[in-house]
This record gives structure tokens, sequence and C-alpha cells, in this order.
């Protein structure tokens, strides 16, 4: 309260007495500086104050409703049914460019509940994110090698354990890997010994120690690369498939409990590699005995694998080769090795896993995690690779034709098929998925679509169990299946998608009829 009276002079600012308690408290504006207010002050002028811009007013106090943490109003008027409480308490608050954002407005009020997926704020605004939002990984420790196969994942894969779940979706973003670094530089030289590529590991806990090579066993006449010559490496007998990597980060190799050698090999991307596919015959494997139960495998597998290029060591050669390497490098210390692919990948890596098996007397932990793979071979080379100590874990989606051949789809490894050319079998445990589960896919979705290495890493990081609804808290980001299969995912996030998606890259105002929203992009 004002006990004196002002004083002024034409040459002297005003002076102002006033009395209050002595208070100390926190700036808004900087919690670090203190502002006391004194019994009573008679020496201090209270100064005109200049006058501030309107929007320097406005800035002002929008910074300091952030530093206290106060809720943004909302982005538009809100009628009595359709309000959203962001105030109340702090569970209440949403934070970020999607703040006051009405839900009952995006999607029609009388859409089911069940048929609007993400069901809430966060879960949309996790789904439009353009990085995965997961949790730190777990430290596995002592448990490694049960995530790693030595108990063929009993008890973890149905209901889904989290983090052989997490272990799972990180060898198929290996296997992306492979695509993306073919992909932007698919020809291979036929004159001299390619370069070293580079490849983008999506882990950066691993360092590429090697590329890796396939090389078919024919080419195609000359005169089809003259109709085309800008699509030379459609036919080039040999092409990148593939790279090696090793764990190369103390902290990580602590967590997973080893040092991890990780072999990713891509799919059919080739003319020669699809006609490889087709030759289906079942060969005998060199060295073994001849009998009945000989081991045999694909024709045209066996191709790739085994057939070296002009200036390129065979595929077998070359990951022979560099895991001996690597494992006299790191002799002493806990290794494994998991061989990782998708589709031809997927095959090559039961070769490159039988072979490593049997490579050397102390060879580490073999496992395979496979991504919708194509039979490989009889039911005795199912056995071979058993009896040899390797571990697969084949991931398949139940409408993915792919995982059904070559071979008959009726009658597996039975002994009535055995003898036969088609007699065909798979090795190792099986995670079963439907991409019907998901809510995102049409139930209709074309053959593409569920063989697509990107449908199956959102079907695994949704997959909690077979007698078990799609997850609602997965965490995989929409936009990656989004970009892939736009075609197959259903009409409603399709839309949906586009109208909420934000460029990250910058601040956005969100306008309240979420009609000039920008379109997704691929980073």
């Amino acid at each position: 309260m004002q006990i004196g009276s002002i004083i002024s002079a034409p040459t002297q600012p005003a002076f102002r007495v006033r009395r209050s308690t002595s208070i100390s408290r926190a700036s808004p504006l900087n919690p670090l500086r203190k502002t006391v207010a004194s019994l009573q002050t008679l020496d201090k002028p209270t100064i005109a104050a200049p006058k501030f811009d309107e929007s320097i007013r406005t800035h002002l106090a929008n910074l300091e409703k952030l530093l206290q943490k106060s809720s943004p109003p909302p982005l538009r008027d809100l009628s009595d049914n359709e309000s959203i409480d962001t105030a109340s308490s702090p569970e209440k608050r949403s934070r970020g460019v999607f703040d006051g954002l009405n839900l009952n407005g995006i999607w029609p009020g009388t859409r089911k509940v069940e048929e609007m997926s993400p069901r809430n704020l966060n879960k949309l605004k996790r789904l439009l994110s353009k990085t995965a939002e997961y949790s730190p990984r777990n430290h596995l420790g002592s448990r490694w090698e049960e995530y790693h196969g030595r108990n063929d994942w009993a008890g973890l894969l149905d209901p889904l354990d989290e983090n052989l779940r997490r272990e799972v979706i990180r060898y198929g973003e290996f296997v992306q890997g492979a695509y993306h670094t073919f992909h932007s530089n698919p020809a291979t030289a036929t004159d001299f010994p390619p370069s070293p590529r580079q490849v983008s590991v999506p882990d950066s806990s691993f360092r590429v120690t090697k590329s890796l090579y396939a090389t078919s066993s024919f080419g195609l006449p000359s005169w089809i690369d003259e109709i085309a010559p800008d699509l030379g490496w459609m036919t080039q007998r040999s092409s990148w498939i593939g790279y090696v990597a090793v764990c190369d980060n103390q902290r990580e190799i602590e967590r997973m409990g080893r040092r991890d050698i990780v072999i990713s090999l891509r799919g059919t991307a080739t003319c020669l590699e699809w006609a490889e596919n087709a030759r289906a015959a079942l060969v005998p494997l060199p060295g073994a005995e001849p009998s009945r139960f000989q081991p045999k495998v694909e024709c045209g597998f066996w191709s790739l694998y085994k057939t070296a290029g002009a200036h390129i060591p065979s595929l077998s050669e070359a990951i022979i080769e560099e895991v001996k390497r690597l494992m006299n490098q790191y002799k002493g210390e806990q290794l494994s090795i998991t061989v990782t692919g998708h589709s031809l990948g997927a095959a090559l890596a039961l070769l490159v896993a039988d072979e490593l098996s049997t490579c050397a007397d102390d060879v580490p932990p073999i496992a395979v995690i496979s991504f919708g793979g194509p039979r490989v071979g009889n039911k005795a080379f199912g056995s071979r690779v058993s009896n040899n100590g390797v571990k697969v874990l084949r991931v398949v989606n139940t409408r993915d034709v792919i995982t059904k051949v070559p071979g008959v789809f009726i009658g597996e490894g039975s002994d009535v098929l055995k003898d036969t050319p088609l007699g065909y079998s798979h090795v190792g445990s099986e995670l079963r998925l439907d991409s019907k589960t998901s809510p995102f896919l049409k139930p209709d979705a074309d053959v593409a679509c569920c063989h697509d290495l990107e449908a199956y890493l959102h079907l695994v990081d949704g997959f909690l169990g077979s007698e078990c609804p799609f997850r609602e808290n997965a965490k995989r980001p929409i936009w990656r299946l989004l970009n892939e299969q736009q075609s197959n995912m259903k009409r409603l996030y399709t839309n949906k998608v586009k109208d909420l998606t934000l460029n990250m890259d910058r601040p956005v105002q969100v306008p309240s009829t979420l009609q000039t929203a920008p379109c997704l992009t691929s980073p």
C-alpha cells in the first residue's frame, strides 16, 4: 500500500515509497534471479517504463507461459460436447505442435471408436514422428544366448517377448540398410574389382567390415544390354548383395553380453537373380555321402552362393574369409554370429550359416533371423543345419506366398516327397504373423505388400500373441509403411495421415480446418 506522496521535479525521476513484507522468489523469466521487495524503499527511483511494441509483449508473455509450463490456448473454439481439458491436471496437458487438436473433429463422430486407431493424441503424434520412439533396449547380460536361440526361442515367441521384438526389428533394419545401399548404386564394374561401398548401417554401434557380392552362373545375351543400356545393372552377373558388420561399441557390447558379428543380405533385385530363383530343382551338397537321405538344396540359391565373378570372389568365399578374420581379431572375447536376410537373402542366410558352422573348430554361436524366406532344401538339409548347432528363427507372414515355395503347398517334409525334385522342407522355429491383424492394412492387401520387408517389421512391432489383437502401443512410425504400401493401407489412415502430417524441420501452424497441411514425404 502506498504511504507516501509522489515527489516530482523537472530534473529528477519520480520517487515512490511503498511498504511490503520481504519476499524472495524466483523471477518467472529467469529462475536463477531473485527479486526481493524491501520493507520500505526511499532510495530507489521508479522510472517510467518505455513503451513496448505489442509483438514484444506477446513474445514475452508466451515465453513466460512456456517457462512456467502452462498449456497453450486451444487452436479453435470447441463446442460443449467436444471440449478438451488441457489445464486441469498435468496428466491431461498435451505437448508439442498437436496441442489442442480435437480428434472428434478429425474423425467423424459417427465412426466407431474401434475403427479409429490411433485412438488418442499421443499415439497419433508418435505414429507421425519421423523417428521410431523406442525406449532404450534392456540389458540382455547373461540371457543373451536365450535371445540368440540357444533354446530355440522357447517361451519367447507366443506371446512375443518385448526384448526379442526389439532384437528382431533391429536385424530387419540391418537388411533394410542392405537394400538402401544397393539401390543407391546398383551397377557393378565388370572390368576391374569394385570399389568399397559406403553402407549406411542403421545401428551406429556397428562398423561395416566387408561388402558382399553374389554372382549368377549364367548371363543374358548382350543384345539385351543394347536395348536398355540404362538398365544394365538388371542383367549384370555380379551384384552387391550385402555386408558384414561387427559391433564396435563397448557400451553396446556390454548391453548385449557379447560382441556380435552381423551378416546382412538383401532380397532379389536383378533379372539374373530372378532367373536363379526359378531353378527350383534340388541338388546334393558337395561332400555329402550319396544316400537316400542326402542333404539337397535349391539349384539357383546354391549357384548364387558358390559362383565367383571375373574379379569378385564368390559369396561363400568372401563371408568365410571375413568371419575367420574377425574371429582371429577378437580371439578371447565372447562372440556371436547373426545372419539375417529377406526373401532371397533369407535363403542365402541358411547356406551361409550351414557353412560357417563347420568352417573352424571354435566357431561362435550362430543364429539366423530371416524374413519372408522361401524353402531352401529338403528335410535332410534341415536336419543337417540343426545338428550343426545353427539356430533359425523364420519370421513368416501367413499371407506371404513366397514362404510356401519352392516345392508343393502340402505334405512339407513328408517321407512321401523326400525323394522327389520338389521335396522341400523349412528349417527352425517360426514366428508366424498375419497381415490381416494390422488395423492399418487392407484385408485384401496384395502379394507385394504381404512380402514387403517394412510390412514385416510393422507386423512384428504390433504382434503380441496369436490370440491377441494388434498392440495399441506399437511404436514403429506409420509413415514408413505409408511410403512403401500406400495403396494397401486403409483409406481412413491414408487420408488422415496426409491431413495431419507436419514438416518437422520447421515450426508449423496447424489451421483449424486441417486442409492445408503438407503431405508426408520420405526423409
